[in-house]
Order: C-alpha cells, then sequence, then structure tokens
C-alpha cells in the first residue's frame, strides 16, 4: 500500500525546527499608501496600511521548510513556537504605513475579551521607524470622560480633539496597554508589536463610511492606563525598549562588521532587521540572510545564535517575557 510524500508542514514535525524566516503579508487599508519603499519597495497596486510579518497565513520563505504554513508548524510544535498556549502564536509583529489618520479606537483587554469568548485581548507596543517633521500619535484621553461624554463627542464629530497627541521621532517606543483610545497619526512607519489579536473597535472614524463600533469600544475603554513614551534602558550588548506583561522589544545597534549574541534570551525570539547586510549566524556555521521588515523567528529553547552586520544597521528582537 503505497503512502503519500510528507507535506511541509507534516515533514517538519518530525524534525528540529531552527530559524524560521518569514514572507510578510501586506494588507489593503483605506488609509494606505502605493509605495512601500523602501521596506517592501516590490509591494506595489492596492493603498496597503499593513504588513504582517508574523501571520499564521505567512509562509516561511526558505531553508529546509520553504513554502510550509507558519500556522501549521504552530500547531505541530506549540511547545516551541505557542509557548504552551493553547496552541496560539502570541504575538502579531507589523509595520504600518498610515498616509492618513488611522481611527480613534480601542482593543479590548484580556478579561473584557474572555467574557466575550476570545482567547486574550489586544496590548500592543508601537516603535517609530521614521516620523516627519511635526508627527503625532494620539495616545489616551486628556481628561477622564464619562461614556456619555465620550458619545456625545463621537455624535458631534469632535473626539479627535479630546485625544492626547504625543510627539514622536524615530526611535521612540509608545506602549498602547488594551482599554486606551488612540490612533496613529499620518507621517510616521511604525512597528507593531501586539497580543495576536485583530479585535479593533472603532469609536470614530472622521466620517469614512466604515463600521464604529460605539457601545463595544465605550465597555472596552479605561479612563487610566499606562499607556505613552517609554524610556529605553541600556543592556549588556542592547538596548531594551521595552518590557511588558506580554513582550519586551530590544534593539541591537551594530556597526560594520560587527557581531551580537542573541543567548541573553532562550525563550522565543523575533528578528526584524532594519537595514541591508544582516545575517544570522547558527552555532554550526549556517547563515541565514535578514531582509530589511521579514521577520525570522527563533523557537524557544534554540541557542547559539548571533546577529552580523557587514554594514552599520539596526536589528529589533522581539519576545516574550
Amino acid at each position: 500500500m503505497s503512502t503519500s510524500a510528507p507535506t511541509p508542514a507534516s515533514a517538519a514535525s518530525a524534525t528540529t525546527l531552527g530559524a524560521i524566516p518569514l514572507a510578510p503579508i501586506f494588507s489593503e487599508r483605506v488609509w494606505g499608501v502605493h509605495d512601500l519603499g523602501p521596506w517592501f519597495p516590490a509591494a506595489t497596486g492596492p493603498a496597503i496600511g499593513e504588513a504582517w510579518l508574523t501571520a499564521t497565513d505567512c509562509a516561511v520563505e526558505g531553508g529546509a521548510l520553504q513554502g510550509s504554513n507558519f500556522g501549521d508548524l504552530v500547531a505541530a510544535h506549540p511547545t516551541e513556537l505557542a509557548c504552551g498556549s493553547m496552541g496560539e502564536f502570541p504575538l502579531l509583529i507589523k509595520v504600518l504605513f498610515p498616509k492618513e489618520k488611522l481611527s480613534v479606537q480601542v482593543h479590548p483587554d484580556d478579561a473584557r475579551a474572555q467574557q466575550l469568548g476570545m482567547p486574550n485581548g489586544k496590548t500592543e507596543c508601537w516603535y517609530i521607524l521614521s516620523a516627519e517633521p511635526g508627527a503625532t500619535v494620539a495616545v489616551g484621553l486628556t481628561h477622564p470622560m464619562s461614556n456619555d461624554e465620550i458619545r456625545a463627542a463621537i455624535e458631534n464629530g469632535t473626539l479627535e480633539d479630546f485625544v492626547d497627541h504625543i510627539p514622536v521621532k524615530a526611535g521612540d517606543m509608545v506602549f498602547v496597554d488594551a482599554g486606551t483610545v488612540h490612533a496613529i497619526m499620518p507621517g510616521v512607519i511604525v512597528l507593531e508589536t501586539q497580543q495576536y489579536s485583530d479585535t479593533t473597535y472603532r469609536l470614530f472614524d472622521y466620517g469614512r463610511p466604515r463600521e464604529l463600533h460605539i457601545e463595544e469600544g465605550l465597555l472596552a475603554t479605561k479612563q487610566k492606563t499606562r499607556a505613552g513614551l517609554v524610556t529605553p534602558q541600556p543592556m549588556e550588548g542592547f538596548t531594551r525598549l521595552i518590557g511588558e506583561q506580554y513582550f519586551f522589544v530590544d534593539r541591537f545597534d551594530l556597526a560594520a562588521s560587527s557581531s551580537a549574541s542573541l543567548d541573553s534570551v532562550t525563550g522565543l525570539q523575533i528578528l526584524v532587521a532594519l537595514g541591508n547586510g544582516v545575517t544570522l549566524k547558527g552555532a554550526g556555521g549556517g547563515e541565514i540572510a535578514l531582509h530589511p521588515g521579514h521577520a525570522i523567528v527563533l523557537p524557544v529553547g534554540t541557542s547559539g545564535w548571533a546577529v552580523a552586520a557587514s554594514e552599520a544597521a539596526q536589528v529589533i528582537r522581539i519576545g516574550r517575557p
């Protein structure tokens, strides 16, 4: 009796996982752009607002698992890739390209999401990759407002005036915990790290003909949160941009012809290069190129990896505490 050849995902379940480079998925948005250069110069066509770097629909774009579906790998390797959390990959990494204002919105926390039958809420952070002069992000309310006051501001089109606008520049990190009313303004490109959830409640959308979720959003809104700019912390060999319950984000500033070990972390790591000429080097001597703006996932328990740069570049490392 003959048997069919194993699919890439089923073949992977019988092998030891190594580094997993992922091809991004591009998501069309009404507030997006048509040119994603220099990050993704080949992505042209409709208005793209988001590049999803660690979506479970992403395909592996190199190595022995070339073409495998990332979600299938996560399901087959929950201990190494899902941190044991019900088989779900814990973090969704995106690059956002807003040409126009994003809606004023809010996300539920874990408790609220689980009341509604979802596995988790959505706490996130934004690393500012670039910012035009005068660029801002809107994070939190300028003063405490009752639900009736928020509802009235939505109805009369003034809610945007009651959200606190924070000036930002390249290299800034902004924390947005669940329950924070927020919006991203045009003039920035953002690397977003979030709990893996796509639950967004739009409170106000500047008259664009999209669905609002006012009552759901008001139930999720918190009057006071810890959202705002985060002070970076120098560490040995890297800078910790943020360390929170659901994620940490580090930055390696690599000089030309230099390298840095990744062994300070043994848990799940996600790497995103912010420049050219970066490679991931394994203990056995293998090398993988880190394409700017693409993610490489290092499973739990991997060690002996280092990042190296032939020219000055930055590498972002994201993981679970």
